[in-house]
């Protein structure tokens, strides 16, 4: 058996660590509050929209374009420190605006290099942690907690400052990224070997990666009527304090996931995952659906673990195992899928909410269960795990 690389004692799954819990503090601060900062500028709810669609619109190009090109570098964490750089500086830029226009332009600018930042992020965490033999789920699950901070500093901050102040905030998180990014380890030479070596050719890969990247989408996107319209439902019942606390709740319970998942054994491998996934989506949308009674909200909360937890983890363990060669490509082209269905996700699940409310989440249920048939497809495809 090969002696272990020497670069495995070398900080790097510290400093990646640190990186996640920097992207992550910045989106638990950007996204309840960036609307709020938007409205404080004196944006209509028809701007703000607007303003919030730009992301995933220039997504589709800037993510493909920019992992395609940390391919050819082989320097990903450069590109990486680069785009979290890029981004600091674009939202600086954002929060000296001041009309509709400029903001729209600005934003746009910015999220050329934010939106490939996590894509990256994880394609080079998945190869620099399996050299070093470190499992991805004990060191993403910083980001998790990262954001539980930042969501819950920034609802204090939300009464202590101006809201047309928020966007500093913000500004402060993509630095402390940004510093974060720059920071971290080349992979290592022996990334690269080992990365062609474990790789499918093209023409066995691709049926699956479609399969599995479509099962992934389909069960992240059924989280659409949750994401949207669980805190204006739970409203009517349950104080703020209440309704913080389930959302809260969910993320412990991705985090616990998160934490054992190095210690799963071998037999639950990346399909397996994504079945769990799409079962637990099913459980979960299909119990909500129902209108259940208030306690039992708790339990189908720690149903997050499987229904996100699961889900990515079982898309990246994919994308690391089979697509190893060209693995920041295959993350940008996964994230602008999952990216796409989403948004259709959304927008569909308002216009169900609107007519039949609660029971919208029957559609979320139905969504789940298409990607765990498209599981069933990888499968039979030839996929592992």
């Amino acid at each position: 058996m090969a002696e272990n690389p020497p670069a495995i004692a070398d900080g790097f799954a510290t400093r990646l660590a640190l990186f996640y819990a920097g992207f992550f503090v910045t989106a638990g601060i950007q996204m309840p509050f960036f609307p709020a900062w938007l409205a404080a500028k004196g944006l209509d709810s028809g701007a703000i929209g607007v303003v919030l669609s730009v992301p995933i619109v220039v997504r589709v190009l800037a993510i493909p374009t920019i992992t395609r090109v940390a391919d050819r570098t082989g320097a990903v964490h450069r590109v990486i420190a680069a785009t979290a750089l890029a981004s600091a500086v674009g939202y600086a830029l954002v929060g000296l605006a001041h009309s509709f226009l400029a903001i729209l332009l600005l934003v746009a600018l910015a999220s050329i290099a934010l939106a490939p930042t996590m894509p990256l992020a994880d394609a080079y965490a998945l190869r620099g942690l399996r050299l070093r033999r470190r499992a991805y789920g004990p060191v993403r699950l910083w980001g998790s907690v990262a954001f539980i901070a930042a969501d819950l500093g920034g609802g204090l901050a939300l009464d202590l400052i101006a809201r047309t102040n928020l966007i500093w905030l913000m500004v402060g998180g993509f630095l402390a990224m940004a510093a974060a990014a720059w920071a971290l380890a080349p992979i290592g030479p022996e990334g690269s070997v080992q990365a062609s070596r474990e790789s499918k050719s093209p023409s066995r890969r691709l049926p699956v990666f479609l399969a599995v990247t479509g099962a992934a989408s389909l069960v992240q996107a059924s989280h659409a009527v949750y994401y949207g319209f669980s805190t204006l439902e739970w409203s009517a019942s349950l104080d703020g304090t209440a309704i913080g606390a389930l959302w809260a709740l969910g993320v412990v319970a991705e985090i616990v996931l998160f934490a054992v998942s190095g210690r799963l054994p071998r037999s639950i491998g990346p399909l397996t995952l994504l079945a769990l996934g799409a079962g637990g989506g099913v459980l979960r949308w299909g119990a909500m659906a129902l209108d259940p009674p208030l306690a039992l909200l708790p339990l189908l909360q720690c149903l997050h673990a499987l229904s996100f937890g699961a889900t990515h983890l079982g898309a990246v363990q994919f994308l690391s195992r089979t697509m190893a060669d060209r693995q920041a490509a295959a993350q940008g082209d996964f994230a602008v899928v999952v990216g796409i269905v989403g948004a259709g996700s959304m927008s569909l699940s308002g216009a169900l909410y609107g007519v039949y409310g609660t029971h919208a989440y029957a559609a979320m249920a139905a969504l789940a269960g298409a990607g765990g048939l498209l599981v069933l497809l990888a499968r039979r495809l030839g996929g592992d795990g």
